[in-house]
């Protein structure tokens, strides 16, 4: 079997990313579910503190996530969790964390940083915690490298990383957050290599998993998670929309998300695609207007434009104010690299769509392939 084709090369690209996700998702805030129960044993105040903290980095408050950084850093000031608290703020205040952006390097040291912290503790009485901080250092590191297509540096420091993930299943507990780690497993382990053939000798090497079940138990982390609910609701959300083209049903995860971190302008963004999937036009026009923050954040200032395009396109069959916009948000996503492409996909699907209209057959062509190279789910288009 040739992998190597132009076809296959560039659905083994494209599914790498998505794999990334799925595995990266999994393990970033592994630490965060399990490693700070094992501290509440000790101290309440700090956990609680800290879980506070990690809501006001999920709705962008950094100066009160600031605050708390400042008394866990006098409280533990070596502890890896200091490190990657912070770094997980640095990942959301400068979101997206791109290839260029100047605070790259104090992400990338607090990572590793967190990383060598962790391994001088591997044989302490608390090796669990240390052990599953070390996976959540590694996890945001991933992450970071994995969305920026990185490959160099993800293999190695995914290779690595697997022998932390395999220790920890000897240390599991029972919180409701894993409900987050075995539904996106259980989910992931059937849905991924139905929905991409390619994969399938891959997934043999995994135990089998259950795609109803893998749902039911994010669901149950999206309810009960004391951390990870927002990641919960945001991979309901994805699922929902990419492999079970659910679009009503993932406007209730989708909602829920954004009601729970308003001032999220990634969740905002997520919310405002799904009301248009499902048609709810004047609801995502009201809050594209009503949306202030789009005047300090640029990359939702450049979704929105390629929002208002389709909103122009099937609410008011504006083509030509359409493709301006289209065209606009294409220009502005340039600076966020890949992080653009979904978006970019999304506007190039709608020029192609107006291209068809006025029958210009080769511009419906080649706006058409340049949507399906940038897509990673190519049906989630906005064609209906």
């Amino acid at each position: 079997m040739d992998l190597i084709s132009a076809k296959n090369s560039n659905i083994v690209k494209k599914g790498l990313k998505k794999a990334h996700k799925f595995l990266l998702g999994l393990v970033i805030f592994f630490f965060l579910s399990t490693s700070l129960h094992a501290q509440v044993l000790r101290d309440t105040a700090t956990f609680n503190l800290l879980c506070r903290g990690v809501d006001y980095i999920y709705n962008l408050d950094f100066n009160r996530a600031r605050q708390v950084y400042g008394v866990i850093k006098a409280l533990y000031p070596e502890h890896p969790m200091t490190y990657i608290f912070r770094g997980l703020m640095t990942y959301w205040e400068d979101y997206p964390l791109v290839v260029n952006s100047p605070h790259r390097k104090s992400f990338e040291s607090d990572m590793r940083y967190a990383m060598q912290l962790c391994d001088k503790k591997s044989h302490s009485l608390d090796e669990a915690e240390f052990l599953l901080a070390n996976i959540g250092a590694r996890g945001l590191l991933l992450l970071f490298y994995a969305d920026n297509d990185l490959s160099m540096d993800v293999i190695p420091l995914a290779s690595g990383t697997y022998q932390y993930v395999k220790q920890s299943f000897k240390y599991t507990n029972t919180y409701p957050d894993f409900y987050f780690v075995t539904g996106l497993y259980n989910y992931y382990r059937e849905a991924y290599p139905e929905a991409h053939p390619v994969y399938k000798p891959l997934a043999l090497l995994f135990p089998k998993g259950d795609r109803v079940k893998g749902l039911k138990e994010l669901q149950i982390a999206s309810k009960k998670a004391i951390v990870l609910k927002a990641e919960a609701y945001s991979f309901l959300t994805g699922i929902t929309i990419s492999f079970e083209k659910n679009f009503q049903q993932a406007y209730l995860y989708s909602k829920a998300l954004h009601e729970l971190y308003p001032l999220n302008t990634q969740y905002i963004a997520v919310y405002i695609k799904n009301l248009l999937l499902i048609k709810r036009y004047d609801e995502a026009e009201n809050l594209i207007k009503s949306n202030r923050l789009k005047v300090s954040y640029p990359y939702l200032q450049a979704q929105l434009s390629v929002f208002q395009g389709i909103l122009l396109e099937k609410k008011y069959h504006d083509l030509k104010q359409a493709q301006a916009y289209y065209a606009r948000g294409i220009q502005e996503l340039a600076p966020f690299g890949v992080y653009g492409d979904e978006f970019k996909a999304y506007a190039y699907f709608g020029l192609s769509r107006i291209s068809d209209i006025g029958n210009d057959k080769h511009n419906k062509k080649v706006y058409r392939k340049q949507a399906m190279d940038l897509a990673v789910f190519e049906d989630v288009n906005f064609d209906e």
